[in-house]
């Protein structure tokens, strides 16, 4: 058995945009060709069409440059790149405990329970579906395939843990902020709730300003709050990818926040 963590660009997504595309060109080839109309009314739906399939082309092209990138079956593996960076911040004690927001396919969750054996992991997610192909038995057959028993996975919600505070030895997340809207200083410092008196979090997102506000007025809000060793570490100057990456994938802001509570 082997662990299929999918990818964070959906081949559903990839067809449908692909789909979207041969539609344009369809209508394209059927009204440049054809009589079907005239006029100004022809004209216009012609450049629609023609448009509407230089534009699904592009895209199209995009999401399959980026489903190459983040396949664990690809070359570039970036994925794995970044589940593997993120888990080599977390070292738990004997019997600590760690959680992960937003695991999705399980795979930072099992990254860090594989190099915390005598630590126990659990990774919640909403699972919504937007990623259908995400779940939580996707998660349990992936820790069974790597042979990782010290995880557990659950639904929850990022906004609003179901657990008290202090709970954990070592929270983190991937790419999982920036997607929900609101306040997302205010969802951090939920995650960070969780967190027990000397222990640590490695949180990796989109920290822009367009995203987070000023985020280094927050670090030094942690920092007073009596927070230790924090600090920002971008991850698109070659840590994870290369500023080149970042910018044509969007990720472009990518960095790994790094402390102790």
């Amino acid at each position: 058995m082997k662990a299929d963590y999918k990818n964070w660009m959906p081949k559903g997504m990839i067809f449908l945009s692909i789909g979207i595309t041969v539609l344009f060109l369809i209508l394209f080839i059927v009204f440049g060709m054809t009589n079907v109309t005239g006029g100004v009314l022809k004209t216009v739906l012609f450049i629609v069409f023609l448009l509407g399939a230089i534009i699904g082309l592009c895209i199209s092209v995009w999401m399959i440059a980026m489903y190459r990138a983040f396949s664990y079956e690809g070359k570039r593996q970036m994925s794995k790149q970044i589940i593997d960076g993120i888990a080599g911040y977390v070292k738990l004690p004997d019997g600590g405990k760690g959680l992960d927001v937003g695991c999705g396919s399980g795979a930072l969750a099992i990254a860090c329970a594989k190099r915390n054996p005598k630590a126990s992991f659990t990774g919640i997610d909403r699972w919504g579906k937007e990623y259908a192909s995400f779940n939580k038995p996707l998660c349990e057959k992936n820790a069974k395939a790597e042979g990782v028993s010290n995880v557990r996975f659950a639904q929850g919600d990022a906004t609003k843990l179901a657990f008290p505070d202090g709970s954990f030895d070592a929270v983190t997340s991937n790419y999982v902020y920036h997607n929900i809207p609101g306040d997302r200083q205010a969802l951090l410092l939920e995650t960070l709730r969780v967190l027990k008196k000397g222990g640590t979090f490695a949180l990796h997102d989109i920290f822009s300003r367009l995203k987070y506000g000023d985020i280094q007025v927050f670090l030094q809000k942690l920092r007073d709050l009596g927070y230790e060793n924090v600090t920002l570490i971008d991850t698109t100057g070659g840590k994870f990818m290369t500023k080149k990456e970042a910018a044509w994938m969007g990720l472009s802001g990518s960095a790994l926040l790094v402390g102790r509570k």
